[in-house]
């Protein structure tokens, strides 16, 4: 499978060094840009999954791409990592364009997290735009209410259909029994045994070994999440 190409954007080299370091361990492919004129160059030649961006820049600014980038339409999903920690500046980024602002210095392993969370986002709202979500090997057409995995569809309940759905619109989200019977039940809890019932029943059918799942995962003491690396 290709990687997620992104484009790191920080006149500091240093740090570019270090977030080039960060997202090729998180498996994704990177390319640097040093300034607000050299990223938008190269958005118009390559498409990207993502743009890591810095506000603080000699010359054109973090904002002033932003504005650019969103001034042509343009859906790319941009980070803002920035030193300025003030709310307004966050608030501003954030109503001009940008889908994330994290301010420095940040933990590694969370950044890398909140990136691959927001390709995945932008991903699958641009599939549920043109009527499907996907995620990973698995498709689920919004219109026709049916659920395929490997572009074979995968023939549902009602009750097995509402669960997916859930599932695939909160990846890795933990929910619980009670959560779970509301939502597709919709009232409390009255047998937990239904819950694991349709659950096997959904692993069976989505699995490649029930027996190990690795998209339906127990969460122990909580309950289950839908998980697709």
């Amino acid at each position: 499978m290709d990687k997620d190409l992104i484009l790191i954007v920080d006149d500091d080299e240093s740090v570019r060094t270090m977030l080039y370091k960060i997202m090729v361990s998180n498996d994704f492919e990177v390319d640097q840009a040093s300034g607000g004129e050299e990223a938008l160059k190269a958005i118009e030649e390559k498409d990207y999954a993502l743009m890591l961006l810095d506000i603080n820049m000699h010359g054109m600014d973090g904002f002033e791409v932003i504005d650019n980038i969103r001034g042509q339409g343009k859906n790319l999903p941009i980070m803002v990592l920035s030193g300025r920690k003030a709310d307004y500046d966050t608030l501003y980024g954030l109503d001009i364009g940008a889908d994330e602002y994290i301010t420095k210095p940040f933990n590694p392993v969370t950044l890398g997290a909140k990136a691959k969370a927001l390709v995945r986002r932008s991903r699958s709202a641009a599939s549920e735009a043109n009527g499907n979500i996907t995620v990973g090997p698995f498709k689920y057409d919004t219109q026709t209410l049916r659920f395929y995995k490997n572009d074979v569809e995968i023939p549902l309940s009602a009750k097995e259909n509402a669960m997916v759905k859930l599932f695939i619109d909160n990846e890795s989200r933990v929910f619980s029994k009670d959560m779970i019977y509301s939502m597709i039940w919709g009232e409390t809890i009255i047998d937990e045994n239904a819950i694991m019932v349709y659950v096997n029943r959904l692993r069976q059918k989505l699995e490649d070994d029930p027996s190990e799942p690795k998209y339906i995962q127990t969460v122990r003491g909580l309950g289950y999440r839908f998980v697709v690396k």
